[in-house]
């Protein structure tokens, strides 16, 4: 089947159709895949229409280029449009991204997946990555935190104390100690990326679609995610507000070190 494009979509975000598999495409690599609002609504819109359509049974999400998979919000439009008040797509605290798929994503990590593509990927089922890919959560050494869902997901995804290296610390780990610890799937070399994620797409796609998408929401419900995420949005309007919060942007643009207070 001749794949077919989404029209309403910003030209940083691609969708396309291949029989039963949807592929989404993070298309950005010229600054490291990060997103704008643009591209959340965008992403939004691509995983809608998956969501709704009988004819796809499995979501791809992929980046485009060799070096970044995604490298979470872009920092200049993010932290203004959050200070003003933007919850930038979360405004239903109970949801994270694709709170409401149940039907399998597999995620085909390229390169990067940091801040927010980390927290893209732990609402992901399946994970293929690339030998060079790194994952890590650096908010807090710009003195802000990962609200798109980390502090709930990560440590019912992997060992307690790894969540904890990912979020207190701040440091990536590699593709390598990734798998070791369950977040990803296969790391394979970084052309294998997508034909394993599609190799997997297919796999499922012969299983019976109905049972597929109930075993996904019986497990997603089941962990009854909805509190955290309300708790995190909740405390982290705390950290935003801060002064730190606006030190630490800076510093970043600035390329120096961040000169914290606390406040």
């Amino acid at each position: 089947m001749k794949p077919k494009t989404l029209p309403s979509l910003p030209p940083t975000m691609q969708y396309e159709k291949r029989g039963r598999i949807a592929i989404v495409t993070i298309n950005r690599p010229e600054a490291m895949n990060a997103f704008t609002a643009d591209m959340l609504r965008g992403m939004d819109a691509a995983f809608a229409d998956f969501n709704g359509d009988p004819e796809l049974w499995v979501a791809i999400l992929t980046a485009a280029g060799d070096k970044s998979f995604c490298a979470g919000m872009d920092l200049k439009e993010a932290i203004p449009a959050m200070a003003d008040g933007d919850e930038l797509g979360y405004e239903d605290h109970t949801k994270r991204p694709f709170s409401d798929v149940f039907k399998p994503i597999i995620a085909a990590v390229n390169g990067y997946c940091i801040a927010g593509g980390l927290e893209f990927l732990q609402g992901t089922d399946l994970r293929i990555a690339a030998e060079h890919a790194t994952f890590g959560l650096g908010e807090v050494r710009w003195g802000i935190i990962p609200t798109g869902g980390s502090h709930i997901r990560l440590p019912r995804q992997i060992p307690w104390a790894v969540a904890m290296e990912l979020l207190l610390m701040g440091r990536p780990i590699d593709a390598r100690r990734a798998y070791d610890i369950g977040l990803v799937n296969q790391v394979v070399p970084a052309a294998d990326v997508l034909p394993t994620a599609l190799t997997w797409a297919e796999t499922i796609c012969k299983n019976g679609p109905l049972a597929v998408r109930t075993a996904k929401e019986i497990a997603v419900r089941a962990l009854g995610l909805e509190s955290g995420f309300v708790l995190e949005k909740a405390l982290g309007a705390r950290v935003f507000s801060s002064a730190d919060a606006a030190e630490g942007p800076r510093a970043f643009a600035e390329k120096r070190p961040p000169r914290f207070t606390g406040r």
